[in-house]
């Protein structure tokens, strides 16, 4: 009967301060009260307070930094794999506001990985993209997009804070996209990507390579996406294929 009880008076304790989460009460990034105030609050053991705060954490809701406190976490986005779509799409979808920071813009030299990518030969000029990709203001992605010369030269000219590249190639350039390979893994951000997503060297971090393929699967836009590990997670549902 005590242990029911205990159940019933974490459960309590967690579902008024997921609602005040929700509501926007307790914004994000803002402290939760202390476990002290809390006992005293909702009249509860320690235990009872410290496993309602957990469940919070398991939820994603807040986040426990050592030495510091409990914190209302940054809400983390759900993306599916499911089809080949670009940022801004992905974002609309989901009600958030994309947005973009350009940091360069130019013509490389294709090393190895790149050129092979493409379907180029080593030492071949393409166009490099660099940009900061933001969710609600908050930078979510440090993106690196190789093209090959001539189309990248015209998508050079483009307003790349608010024209997304798949759209250009699509609408402006007559390029439709027609398949994409991803690979993905977890990592460790480097410096680069580190002050790009305004994160610690060192953080972990979603990379993704995706390689989009036009008509007759011929490559025309390479990309190395970076995404913060602690704001977004992937998604994809998988069919079983029949047994023989």
């Amino acid at each position: 009967m005590a242990a029911t009880q205990d159940s019933l008076l974490y459960s309590q304790v967690e579902t008024v301060l997921a609602s005040e989460i929700g509501n926007g009460a307790l914004g994000v990034g803002e402290q939760l009260p202390t476990e002290d105030e809390l006992i005293q609050r909702f009249e509860v053991s320690r235990i009872t307070v410290r496993r309602a705060v957990q469940n919070l954490v398991g939820r994603g809701l807040v986040e426990i930094r050592r030495g510091k406190g409990t914190f209302v976490a940054k809400p983390r986005i759900t993306q599916e794999l499911t089809e080949l779509t670009g940022f801004v799409e992905d974002m609309q979808a989901l009600g958030r506001k994309p947005s973009a920071r350009v940091i360069s813009k130019e013509i490389v030299v294709a090393n190895a990985s790149v050129a092979k990518q493409l379907a180029l030969t080593k030492g071949e000029r393409v166009v490099r993209i660099r940009r900061v990709r933001l969710a609600d203001g908050f930078p979510l992605s440090f993106d690196e997009t190789y093209l090959p010369l001539e189309i990248g030269k015209k998508i050079m000219k483009d307003n790349l804070k608010v024209e997304p590249i798949f759209s250009l190639l699509e609408r402006k350039y007559n390029v439709p996209l027609v398949e994409a390979e991803y690979k993905l893994e977890a990592v460790l951000a480097e410096a680069n990507v580190a002050e790009a997503l305004e994160m610690k060297v060192g953080s972990p971090i979603f990379r993704i390579e995706r390689n989009s393929y036009s008509r007759n699967n011929h490559p025309v836009d390479y990309e190395r996406l970076h995404y913060r590990g602690d704001l977004i997670r992937f998604v994809t549902r998988l069919a079983r294929k029949a047994a023989k």
